[in-house]
């Protein structure tokens, strides 16, 4: 057995299902579940007749780059979003969703032989950078949030000898779980890094579309051109279908950036068995092309947290993210404890905060703080606080 696999930690969602074993939820309250960012609006009608309507080419192996329409489709939807010219042939890549890709990379990216071969990323973040790094070979050090600044990421608490020794840095935004967006000087910040120590930025964009302000939030290769980066060195985005357009099933995105890199990326896919089926292909194209669902989509989430908040914010510290679905909750004392209260009295499950971050300078960051995803629909949702908010007053 790969003797890396012992560094792994158990994923959240399994932690979670371990720390509630012996709840017993209140029967008389049907369940809700806030714990899970698992969108849960209506696919749109026009992916799902895509879909069924390219069936015929489940008799056929795909290529692993996809289709140049696809490739063609999901660059224009760049260029619409974030004004970048990308070139399909070369800085586009279909990906079977963000996920994937994520792990993916870090595996094409990290040299294990070189000395102390590091991997940044925020703390708390997505589960996912963490064991890609651990899988490569490499170590991963945790750059903490900023609760004073929205959460905003602290890379200037990074050690300089860190830096020195890193490969790659995962960078999310909207962040995940705090919603925290990163403005183009914390860009120009990682960018002149990049540039003195080499690394790889991979900027995780899956939230971009779920946003409360007039102006969209800014994206890697956004920050890029607006620096004058035009040839995207070092950088790669990712996103994703899935809460864009409510398909996580789908299990289809795109990766976007350095030339040189996605070529890398292409070859070890390849042999990784990373095709993007036919069918799946043509729903993505669909989806890409359209925007109208995205709108509604984006309307049901604002609608969602102009409900909820009212109900939480006169007994919880918590703010409205910059972006993104999630709500990031102080909890008056510690969270697990608080998250197992809420189920057993409430039956209402959230995410205790502190099994997304990992310990560091003798801190959690995400101690006593619960993720909320506000998933559900928005009657369900304004349910949920109302318990989350009757829970906190018993406490």
């Amino acid at each position: 057995m790969n003797p890396l696999l012992d560094r792994l930690h158990a994923y959240p969602f399994e932690k979670l299902r371990a720390l509630m074993a012996g709840v017993r939820p209140n029967p008389s309250m049907s369940p809700i579940s806030l714990g899970i960012g698992e969108p849960r609006h209506p696919a749109p009608a026009l992916v799902r007749e895509a879909l069924v309507g390219h069936l015929d080419g489940l008799s056929h192996y795909p290529a692993t780059a996809g289709t140049l329409e696809l490739r063609r489709a999901c660059a224009d939807w760049a260029g619409r979003r974030y004004g970048v010219a990308l070139d399909p042939a070369s800085q586009v890549l279909p990906v079977n969703g963000s996920r994937e890709a994520l792990f993916a990379l870090a595996q094409v990216v990290v040299d294990a032989t070189r000395h102390a071969a590091t991997v940044v990323c925020p703390n708390p973040f997505y589960q996912i950078y963490e064991g890609a790094a651990l899988l490569a070979g490499a170590a991963c050090h945790f750059a903490p949030v900023d609760a004073q600044r929205n959460f905003a990421v602290d890379w200037d608490a990074v050690p300089e000898a860190v830096w020195q020794n890193t490969q790659l840095l995962y960078v999310c935004s909207p962040g995940n779980p705090t919603g925290a967006v990163m403005p183009l000087p914390e860009w120009e910040r990682l960018f002149a890094l990049s540039d003195r120590h080499g690394f790889v930025i991979a900027s995780d964009e899956c939230y971009s579309e779920i946003w409360f302000g007039d102006s969209a939030p800014l994206g890697g290769l956004e920050a890029a051109l607006r620096l004058g980066r035009r040839d995207f060195r070092r950088l790669v985005m990712l996103t994703s279908l899935s809460k864009r357009s409510n398909v996580p099933g789908l299990r289809s995105g795109f990766v976007a950036g350095d030339a040189d890199l996605l070529r890398a990326f292409l070859q070890y896919r390849t042999y990784h068995g990373s095709a993007m089926g036919p069918a799946v292909q043509a729903a993505s194209i669909a989806a890409w092309a359209d925007e109208a669902h995205v709108v509604e989509n984006r309307r049901l989430y604002r609608e969602k947290f102009a409900r909820v908040l009212p109900i939480l914010q006169p007994v919880l510290d918590v703010q409205r993210p910059d972006a993104g679905f999630y709500l990031w909750a102080a909890t008056p004392g510690d969270d697990v404890e608080f998250a197992r209260g809420l189920l057993e009295n409430y039956n209402c499950t959230v995410l205790p905060g502190s099994l997304l971050a990992r310990e560091q300078d003798g801190r959690n960051p995400g101690r006593n703080r619960i993720r909320l995803a506000l998933v559900a629909g928005v009657d369900e949702c304004v349910d949920a606080a109302e318990r989350i908010a009757a829970h906190t007053r018993s406490l």
